[in-house]
């Protein structure tokens, strides 16, 4: 029988409950169901094994084609009340962690879904084929799914791509070293302690002034939402190591007083910033250059806590830039693994990496 996570269960979720309501529900900023705007679901489509194609009608009785030839129909119905269980199953305190539920495993046996996530098609976790009202028109579409149901998943994942590199101005010669020095203990460990290292080296009189970025591709990348994007984030994680601020909601309210950039217009970073997080949410990846286009091209589909999958679409992109805002967050990575947070040396001069990770909350 497969174990799965919380997350890996919510897409199985997530499949049920489309093809039980044959529709989704679009969502506002503050992630509140919509009641008059809703996706119409045609089918969905998942890919189960490499070249074998799965489609599910959306309707009454739902029938089921693999690789376009129909091989079962089953009652709407019986999707309502697998669903149903299976969130009862998801929220309960027994599933932590890995686990499996005997019904459900029967049920995606039934219904020819034998894995709890599939091959993502065009790196999406989920495709719908919808009814468009507007253009009479029935598009495809990808869309990536987040699920309130387990732990708060990443928008950015942390890597060596994503550090931000600063040069340290001083004029005292152990400092560095001093700083260098300064570690906190967890788990019996050592690691390095970022916040105190750049605490100290300001309390010495010291500066940090943003240099470049450590990855060209991700440079190039950000340039495409603005040209002034790296130095907008460098702000930002200055914001994070020396002030401690980590949601991104406060991180542009302190751009706004501040104003870095010198901006007529201070909403000027609400705007950037938005499209930054709306970037790298529909699949913006830091080391893969870039064309501009997202690759979710739904948009996010959100399993939230009480169990309703909400939809945010093109239609309602300005709803999904302020709900990212308002419920993203950054958070300190690997030192090691990441390799940032340590003072080094190059043509006598002194430099720290800075790490960028983003994560919902």
């Amino acid at each position: 029988m497969f174990k799965g996570n919380k997350w890996e269960r919510s897409e199985v979720y997530a499949l049920l409950r489309i093809l039980a309501d044959v529709k989704v529900y679009a969502a506002d900023s503050e992630l509140n169901k919509l009641e008059d705007v809703y996706l119409p679901i045609i089918r969905t489509i998942r890919e189960e094994t490499k070249g074998e194609i799965n489609e599910y009608t959306a309707e009454e009785t739902i029938s089921i084609y693999i690789n376009g030839a129909k091989v079962k129909e089953l009652p709407a119905t019986e999707f309502e009340s697998e669903s149903v269980n299976l969130l009862n199953e998801i929220n309960s305190k027994d599933s932590k962690g890995a686990f499996s539920v005997e019904s459900t495993q029967n049920f995606r046996d039934k219904i020819l879904c034998y894995k709890l996530f599939t091959h993502a098609i065009d790196k999406n976790d989920i495709m719908v084929k919808i009814t468009d009202a507007d253009t009479v028109y029935s598009p495809t579409i990808g869309s990536l799914i987040k699920s309130e149901l387990g732990p708060y998943s990443t928008v950015l994942n942390a890597g060596k791509t994503t550090n931000f590199i600063y040069k340290i101005v001083q004029n005292d010669p152990d400092l560095i070293r001093e700083a260098n020095g300064i570690y906190k203990v967890s788990g019996g460990k050592n690691h390095t302690d970022v916040r105190g290292l750049i605490n100290k080296i300001i309390k010495e009189n010291g500066t940090l002034e943003y240099r470049k970025m450590n990855n060209q591709v991700f440079e190039d990348n950000l340039v495409l939402i603005d040209s002034n994007m790296d130095r907008i984030i460098a702000e930002t994680l200055l914001y994070f190591y020396k002030d401690g601020i980590s949601n991104c909601n406060e991180m542009v309210e302190k751009l706004e007083q501040e104003n870095p950039m010198n901006y007529g217009n201070v909403n000027a970073y609400r705007y950037k910033f938005k499209k930054f997080l709306t970037a790298v949410a529909l699949g913006m990846k830091p080391a893969t250059v870039w064309d501009g286009l997202d690759e979710a091209t739904g948009g996010y589909i959100v399993v939230t806590k009480e169990g309703n999958v909400l939809a945010y679409h093109i239609y309602n992109r300005n709803y999904f830039e302020e709900y990212l805002l308002s419920n993203t967050k950054y958070e300190t990575a690997s030192t090691s693994r990441h390799d940032f947070g340590e003072v080094y040396s190059e043509n006598v001069e002194d430099f720290i990496k800075l790490n960028l990770q983003v994560r919902f909350r």
